[in-house]
């Protein structure tokens, strides 16, 4: 630790952590004179994409003609129908459209976590949940103040209390109306605004309290990434702001008194969803 006050964060990451995540740990080391004591590698399954061939093909860095092609064919095996919408993404980076926040940096690139303690982990697999190993949760609470969720997918059991500020995450979207699969269901639903909510983590999905949030402006040809490039622009301060919230002791967070209802990542997969998102896609495109 080299901060004076000593609060201490941790991170549960991908072996890989998109741009806008990168440089939103950055801002909040910069912005709040806190540091990233233990970070919490997801160790990939057997089963899982290779995440550097997967980094390689998401930011181009393989041979000319190829990137585009391995990203389909990996998206492909996890994705199904929803390929064709990030195809028509890739389509589009070719006539020179550009999403550098969704770009991914290696956790060892991440110049905020060059000081950490860096675990690599496979966590306990039911269904769509993961629990980390006894021994990582007690490490995080003897280690971390807070923690910030940015890979794992849904985390239940003892990490969520393990630190004393609890595990925050992200939701890309109002919990108010969407829970789950947000941003492209307000994308369908042509919502003018789309909401930013971070939250304390629990076992209800997207249930957590909130403390912090944003709302931010949708235009008429915004296509599915831009709406998502406008959502990672506030979110690269809004990690900061949250945890100066919960470091406050006289701030409040928010409980919401209802929820939205909740849609299954899996219908992005059905060949409906997918059709629909590329059209309105196209759409904005050529209005």
């Amino acid at each position: 630790m080299t901060r004076s006050d000593g609060f201490r964060v941790g991170v549960l990451a991908a072996p890989y952590l998109r741009e806008w995540q990168a440089r939103s740990l950055e801002r909040a080391t910069a912005d709040t004179d806190v540091a990233v004591s233990l970070v919490v590698v997801d160790e990939p399954a057997e089963s899982d994409a290779d995440p550097d061939a997967l980094a390689a093909a998401v930011n181009g860095r393989l041979e000319s003609g190829r990137n585009a092609l391995d990203l389909l064919r990996l998206t492909l095996e996890r994705e199904r129908a929803w390929t064709l919408v990030v195809g028509e993404r890739e389509l589009a980076r070719r006539f020179g459209a550009e999403h550098p926040l969704s770009e991914r940096r290696a956790v060892t690139d991440v110049d905020c976590l060059a000081s950490a303690e860096i675990r690599h982990v496979s966590p306990r697999i039911d269904g769509n949940w993961r629990e980390l190993p006894s021994e990582t949760v007690r490490e995080i609470a003897e280690r971390c103040d807070i923690v910030v969720r940015y890979g794992f997918g849904l985390l239940r059991g003892g990490v969520l209390e393990a630190p004393d500020h609890g595990v925050l995450s992200f939701h890309p979207a109002d919990v108010r109306r969407y829970r789950g699969l947000g941003t492209p269901m307000a994308f369908l639903d042509g919502r003018e605004t789309v909401g930013v909510t971070l939250q304390r983590l629990t076992e209800e999905i997207d249930g957590g309290e909130i403390v912090a949030e944003a709302t931010v402006a949708v235009d008429d040809g915004d296509t599915l990434w831009d709406v998502y490039d406008r959502i990672h622009e506030r979110q690269l301060d809004l990690l900061a702001e949250g945890i100066r919230n919960v470091r406050d002791p006289a701030f409040e967070p928010t409980v919401p008194e209802a929820v939205g209802p909740y849609y299954s990542m899996d219908r992005r997969r059905r060949p409906g969803f997918a059709v629909r998102t590329v059209l309105r896609n196209v759409r904005r495109r050529l209005s």
